[in-house]
C-alpha cells in the first residue's frame, strides 16, 4: 500500500510540475511562428519561462488543480478498492505539500475541503485488460479551460457558419466554433479533444479520453486523420492567437474519436485543454505498485524562452505602483504593457459577491484587484508563502466588476481572458484599466511576489480568500483601456469575420 500510495503521489507531482515532451516540443513550434515583439510572441516567451521555473521549483505549472481525473487500467484480481485509497491518500498529501491547490467545493455550502477530496472528487475511472501492469493516467484539466466545453445537437445553426447537418462536415463546422467560441478565455492557444456519438455523457468522456493520446500521433481512422489535419490548419487561421491577443497559432493540438449513437441523438463534445496540458502516465507492477515507466516521458525537451524573428510591434512600458491615479490610468492604451511595484488584493467569486453587499476590511481606493486563487502554504512560523499565483478567467466576474469598480475606486483589474461590455464601460466611466496576465503561468508571477501582507475571509477557502500581496515587477498588459477600447472585442469581431469563410461544405 505504501509503495503504491508513494508511486501516484509521484504522478501526482510530475503531472502538476512538469509538461511532457510532446507538449514542450508543439509548445516550441508555437513559438518559432510568431514574429518578434507580438504580444503572443511576448506570452509564448513568458510561457517558455514559467514552464522551465516550475520544472526547477518543483511547483505547480498552473495554480488551478482543476478537477484531478484518473483512467485506470488494471489486470483481473487487482483490488480496486485498495488502489482508490490510495490515490485519496496520494491526493491529500500533494495538497498539503502545495503540489495541488485546494480545488475541491461543496456544491451547496461552498465549503472547501481543503484536501481536494470529497462527492465526486477525484474523478476515477476503472476497465480492466488482460495485461499484467496496471496503467494509471492522470490530467489536470483547469476549471477555466473546463468551462469553455461545448457540446453540440445536430443539426443547429452556428454562429458565422450557418446549419451544420448531421454529417462529417457538420462535424467540421461544430469543432470549428468551439474554438472560435473559446477566444482567449480558456488560456489558448490549447488543445482540444473531440467525442462524436454517444449520450450527453459518454460524449463529453470520450471528448476528454482524446486528450490522454499524444500530440504527435495519427488518427487510425482515416476520415477523422483527414479532419484532425484540416482543423489544425484551418483553426489556427482564425486569428485568436495565444490568450486572445491575436497571433498566428490559436490550436496547438486537434484529437477525435467516435461512438455509435442513438438514431435520435447526434452529440458533437469538444472538451478544450489550454497550453497548460498537465497530463501523465505510468505503468506500474501489479504486485508491489512500483513504477516501472512513465508514458509521456522520453527524452528531454528544452523550452525556447529568447523570442525568435524580427520585431514588428512596439511596446510601451509604464510602471505603476499603488495607489494609482486616475490621470496615471487615462494616458495608457490597449496594447502597453503595465508593471506594476506596490500592493495588490486577489479577488474571485465569493469575494466580489460579497463585496457587492458589504464594506471591504481595506482600502481599495486607487487599488488593484487579481482574479486569481493562488496556492498557498504556512510555514512553522504560521508565515504564508505563494508556491503558484497565475491569473483566473475574468469573465466570470462580468455581473459584479462594474459595480465593484465604481463602489470602491479600483483603478486596475488583473485576470486573464478579457470581460464583457459592463466593465468595458465602468472603466471608461470611472478611470480603470484591464490588465491581462498571461493564463497559466503561476511561477512566473509567484516570483513576482515579495510578500504576503495578510489575508480576509479565509472562510471562502485560500482560492476564494482575499490575499493582500505586496509585488515587485508584475508585468501584464492593457487589454481593455479607460477610452472604451478592447482588444478582446476587435479579436473576437475578427476572428467571426474570419470563421465565416468556412462556411462553405468541405466533407461531402
Amino acid at each position: 500500500m505504501e509503495k503504491l500510495k508513494q508511486s501516484i503521489y509521484d504522478l501526482i507531482v510530475e503531472t502538476s510540475t512538469n509538461l511532457p515532451p510532446d507538449v514542450r516540443r508543439t509548445i516550441n513550434e508555437a513559438k518559432r511562428r510568431e514574429d518578434a515583439g507580438t504580444r503572443s510572441a511576448l506570452s509564448l516567451s513568458t510561457i517558455a519561462q514559467n514552464i522551465n521555473m516550475a520544472e526547477e521549483n518543483l511547483s505547480p505549472i498552473c495554480q488551478d488543480t482543476g478537477m484531478p481525473t484518473f483512467e485506470i487500467k488494471t489486470p483481473v484480481g487487482v483490488n480496486q478498492l485498495v488502489m482508490k485509497k490510495a490515490i485519496h491518500e496520494a491526493i491529500a498529501e500533494a495538497t498539503k505539500a502545495g503540489k495541488l491547490r485546494p480545488n475541491s467545493v461543496d456544491s451547496l455550502t461552498g465549503d472547501n475541503s481543503g484536501n481536494n477530496l470529497g462527492p465526486g472528487t477525484p474523478v476515477i475511472h476503472f476497465e480492466q485488460w488482460e495485461e499484467d501492469e496496471v496503467e494509471i493516467r492522470l490530467i489536470l484539466k483547469g476549471g477555466g479551460c473546463e468551462n469553455k466545453n461545448i457540446q453540440y445537437s445536430l443539426p443547429c445553426e452556428l454562429e458565422g457558419l450557418g446549419r451544420a447537418g448531421r454529417d462529417l462536415d457538420g462535424i467540421r463546422k461544430c469543432i470549428l466554433h468551439a474554438v472560435y467560441q473559446a477566444q482567449g478565455q480558456g488560456c489558448s492557444a490549447g488543445f482540444i479533444g473531440v467525442g462524436i456519438g454517444g449520450d450527453r455523457t459518454s460524449g463529453y468522456a470520450l471528448a476528454k479520453h482524446q486528450l490522454f493520446r499524444r500530440v504527435d500521433d495519427t488518427n487510425p481512422h482515416p476520415e477523422l486523420a483527414e479532419l484532425e489535419a484540416y482543423i489544425m490548419e484551418s483553426a489556427n487561421k482564425l486569428g485568436i492567437g495565444t490568450m486572445g491577443f491575436g497571433g498566428n497559432t490559436t490550436l496547438l493540438g486537434c484529437k477525435i474519436g467516435v461512438e455509435n449513437r442513438l438514431p435520435a441523438s447526434f452529440f458533437v463534445s469538444v472538451a478544450y485543454n489550454c497550453w497548460a496540458f498537465r497530463r501523465q502516465g505510468v505503468r506500474l507492477d501489479a504486485t508491489t505498485g512500483e513504477i516501472k515507466q512513465y508514458l509521456y516521458k522520453d527524452e528531454p525537451v528544452p523550452m525556447e524562452v529568447e523570442e525568435s524573428g524580427h520585431s514588428t510591434e512596439e511596446r510601451r512600458q509604464v510602471v505603476l505602483e499603488a495607489p494609482i491615479s486616475e490621470e496615471q490610468i487615462r494616458s495608457l492604451k490597449v496594447g502597453d504593457v503595465v508593471v506594476i511595484n506596490g500592493l495588490m488584493h486577489t479577488g474571485r467569486d465569493a469575494l466580489h459577491k460579497y463585496l457587492m453587499d458589504h464594506d471591504c476590511p481595506v482600502d481599495l481606493n486607487g487599488g488593484v484587484i487579481y482574479h486569481c486563487g493562488p496556492v498557498m502554504l504556512k510555514d512553522e512560523e504560521g508565515c504564508w508563502h505563494v508556491k503558484a499565483a497565475g491569473p483566473t478567467t475574468s469573465i466570470r466576474e462580468e455581473p459584479y466588476q462594474g459595480d465593484i469598480i465604481k463602489k470602491f475606486g479600483i483603478r486596475a483589474v488583473i485576470g486573464k481572458g478579457g470581460m464583457g461590455p459592463k466593465t468595458l464601460q465602468a472603466l471608461k466611466e470611472h478611470g480603470a484599466v484591464y490588465l491581462n496576465a498571461i493564463g497559466g503561468a503561476a511561477q512566473y508571477y509567484a516570483d513576482c511576489i515579495e510578500e504576503v501582507e495578510g489575508v480576509d475571509f479565509m472562510e471562502f477557502g485560500i482560492p476564494e480568500a482575499m490575499w493582500h500581496l505586496r509585488v515587485k515587477g508584475f508585468a501584464a498588459i492593457v487589454t481593455m483601456d479607460a477610452h472604451g477600447n478592447s482588444l478582446h472585442a476587435d479579436v473576437d469581431k475578427s476572428s467571426l469575420e474570419k470563421l465565416s469563410q468556412f462556411a462553405e461544405p468541405v466533407f461531402k
